[in-house]
This record gives structure tokens, C-alpha cells and sequence, in this order.
């Protein structure tokens, strides 16, 4: 028995180095020297494995090769691949590109022993302790994760960390929002879920992390105070969505599942593209990236009855915004990140001064102040006006005019037909 296994550790061991000699990581000489066999023996096993195939393949039963073996040009070929250019890849995300870029007909499982054996992937790590699954929400739009991971993403480039917005159905696991923003901010927050709204509709809840953006945590690590709101906060209260708070990285691991996988794949595609900046990079992974991940990884939902609300004639610039109460000054201005804002005169008031009002700074830079429902004015993210006119609702206000300043009409009655000639 201990001599069998000595047999088939030494069998192993062989493959093990000519697999390195083959994918290029030593160097045919170097190999023999560690097998401890002469340059002609190698010369000669090398020859013979070019002859037979793949020696894990290999039928020690019968002592014959086997009918399935791979071609020894196909084997350096893969492993040259994935030495040259796709290095770094996962062998699930290296096989897929292998079959669909590179014509690769070998199986996944045949793939992984290779490069394991090769020593170009490492093998998987052991698992954690046993933990209990949740499970998935039934219906789609039932539940939003959303999460921001700053990373090293341009391998190009790898002095950058911005930070990947992603926003994943916690029912289908499909991502329907992913863009690189400079950092993980209430407006990079507002404009991934704006999008969202707007093309799907809103949903009944939103989970994430506890932020700053999302939640005030008077004590680290503590319960959020939901008696104080953030802006995002506000925004999905006033829109009726349940915002979630995760207390653990294993509470929100869907998330932290899914940043690993952009992590794995996206920067390896990032690096073989050629991109090393944020305006390409969002332009891929909305472009090539996304639709091949969500073709994927996505699945059906339990149920087929989605749990979308229609967002209706509601405007979501008035909601999704930055919203603090100011008060107008002697001078029918008020203050806004340091920027004076010149409040135009309003119809039926002699000033404006000592007035409670709602300043919104929206996503795109502008102001625009608020009395209720009238709005008092808009302007530039220099503050100068840009809309002079108030309105309702989003609908201009005119002023009234006396009587004196109409035009003056003729008396309304039967108008004679002028004589034909």
C-alpha cells in the first residue's frame, strides 16, 4: 500500500512540474534539474507527453492514453493564454472568455485542473464556519441593495481608487445601476437611485449600509437615530420606501458578494480593454460589461408579479435633492453654500424678509427656493437667476393686471358686414 501511494505521489509530482515547464513558468532544464532526471530523459517524457496528450488524462488502468485526451497543442495554447493576457482571472471568468473569444472547446473542470496544476490559479481556499442562507425576496422591485466600493479598479492606473455605485435586485440578482463615481456621496447616491426610479419605478424597500450618507449612528457601531434622517433618508420617506440598516458585513453579504465578483472580473476586463479612467470605464461597464453580467448571474424571481410602483406625475428633481429651511434676509437674499441668492419680487408681498423657506440644491448643480408650493425662483450653481418668473407646481404664476393696464377692446355686439364693392 505505502509503496502504491509513494507511485502515485511521484506520478503526481511529475505531472505537477511539467505542467509549470509546459504553461512557461520554468524553463524545460530548470524542470529536469527538480525531477532530478538527465536533460535526454526529459527530452524524451517531454516527447511522449507531446505524443499522448495531457497526462492527467491519462488512463493508468489500462496503461494506454485515453480516446478523450486533450492535444498537447491545444494545452499550451490555453495555458499561454491565460499566462500572456487574461493572468489574474478567475477560471470561471477565464473560461467564459476562452470559449466565447478564443474558440476553447475544453471543459471548465479540465480548464481549472490545468491551471491549477500549472500553478497559475491557487486552489480554493477552506470555507467558513456553516451559516443558515436567506432567502431571496419573492418579487422583483421588492427589495434594493445599494452599496459603494472604493477600489483599485484601473490596474492601469493603480495609484486611483474611485468608488463603484452598484444597485443589485435582491430578487432576481440583477444589477440595475453600476457606475465609478470619485467617491461614495449623497449625490452619487441619489443620481444611482433616481436612475433606477425612473426606468423601473419605485420599490418597497432600499437595504444598506449605515453611511454616512445613509443613516446618522450617534455611537460607533451603535443602533442609527431614526429620529434624525439623512438627505436620502428624507428623499425615500417622502417617496414612501422602507430604508433598510445592515449591522454586519455577513447581514448585507449579497452585496459583498457581489463587489467581489466586479472586483475579480471587472478589473481584469478594465486592464485587457486598454482603460485606465472613470468616462471609458462607465462607458464599458454600462456598454459590455453589465448585460454579459446580468445575462449571467441573474435569475428569475420567485414570483412573476413584480412589486414596482409607478412613479406617476411625481418629480423626482424636487425629492431627490440636497433641502435645508433658510430665512430671507433684509435684502430678499438667502445664503446657500456660501452663495447669496437674490429672491425676485413676488406677487401680493412688499418683501420677502423674515420669510421661512426651502432651499433645494439639486443634482445638477442649480438652486431653486421654495415658499410651500410656489416657487420663488431658480439659479445656476453660481447662484445667479435663471428663472425669474415664479411658479406652482413647476408652473409660472403671472401677475395680475388692473383693469387700466389691459388693452382697450370695443364693446362686444353684432358687427355690420362691410358692403361688398
Amino acid at each position: 500500500m505505502g509503496c502504491a501511494e509513494s507511485e502515485w505521489e511521484r506520478t503526481m509530482r511529475v505531472q505537477e512540474v511539467m505542467m509549470r515547464a509546459l504553461s512557461g513558468e520554468l524553463h524545460w532544464f530548470r524542470a529536469a534539474e527538480i525531477l532530478g532526471i538527465d536533460v535526454r530523459t526529459m527530452r524524451r517524457w517531454r516527447e511522449k507527453f507531446e505524443h499522448n496528450g495531457c497526462h492527467a488524462l491519462f488512463d493508468h488502468r489500462r496503461q494506454m492514453p485515453s480516446p478523450r485526451r486533450a492535444p498537447a497543442e491545444e494545452v499550451e495554447r490555453v495555458l499561454r493564454l491565460y499566462r500572456e493576457r487574461y493572468r489574474g482571472f478567475n477560471v470561471r471568468h477565464f473560461h467564459e472568455i476562452a470559449r466565447r473569444a478564443h474558440d476553447v472547446r475544453l471543459s471548465y473542470s479540465w480548464v481549472k485542473d490545468a491551471l491549477q496544476l500549472a500553478g497559475l490559479v491557487p486552489t480554493h481556499r477552506p470555507r467558513g464556519r456553516h451559516r443558515r442562507r436567506r432567502e431571496p425576496r419573492a418579487c422583483f422591485g421588492e427589495l434594493l441593495h445599494i452599496d459603494g466600493s472604493p477600489h483599485a479598479w484601473f490596474a492601469l492606473a493603480p495609484e486611483e481608487r474611485p468608488t463603484l455605485i452598484t444597485v443589485p435586485d435582491d430578487a432576481t440578482n440583477r444589477v440595475l445601476y453600476a457606475q465609478f463615481w470619485e467617491a461614495e456621496s449623497s449625490r452619487a447616491v441619489m443620481t444611482a437611485l433616481g436612475e433606477v426610479f425612473r426606468t423601473y419605478g419605485l420599490p418597497m424597500a432600499v437595504y444598506s449600509d449605515r453611511a454616512g450618507w445613509a443613516f446618522y449612528t450617534p455611537k460607533a457601531k451603535g443602533p442609527v437615530d431614526k429620529r434624525r434622517v439623512t438627505q436620502v433618508g428624507r428623499a425615500l420617506a417622502r417617496l414612501g420606501i422602507e430604508h433598510i440598516p445592515a449591522y454586519s458585513p455577513q447581514a448585507r453579504g449579497r452585496s459583498e458578494r457581489l463587489n467581489r465578483t466586479f472586483q475579480d472580473r471587472l478589473v481584469n476586463e478594465l486592464r485587457v480593454a486598454g482603460i485606465a479612467s472613470i468616462a471609458p470605464a462607465n462607458v464599458y461597464l454600462r456598454d459590455v460589461f453589465l448585460p454579459r453580467h446580468n445575462e449571467t448571474f441573474s435569475h428569475a424571481p420567485r414570483d412573476p408579479e413584480p412589486a414596482w410602483v409607478t412613479v406617476g406625475d411625481v418629480d423626482l428633481d424636487q425629492i431627490l435633492c440636497h433641502e435645508e429651511t433658510r430665512v430671507v434676509g433684509q435684502d430678499n437674499t438667502v445664503t446657500a453654500d456660501r452663495l447669496a441668492l437674490q429672491v425676485a419680487k413676488q406677487p401680493g408681498r412688499r418683501t420677502c424678509a423674515g420669510l421661512e423657506v426651502i432651499v433645494r440644491r439639486h443634482l445638477d448643480g442649480r438652486y431653486s427656493v421654495w415658499r410651500g408650493t410656489p416657487r420663488w425662483g431658480v439659479f445656476d450653481p453660481r447662484g445667479r437667476p435663471v428663472d425669474a418668473v415664479p411658479a406652482v407646481h413647476g408652473r409660472p404664476i403671472r401677475p395680475r393686471t388692473s383693469r387700466l393696464d389691459r388693452p382697450h377692446r370695443a364693446a362686444a355686439g353684432p358687427q355690420r358686414p362691410q358692403a361688398s364693392i
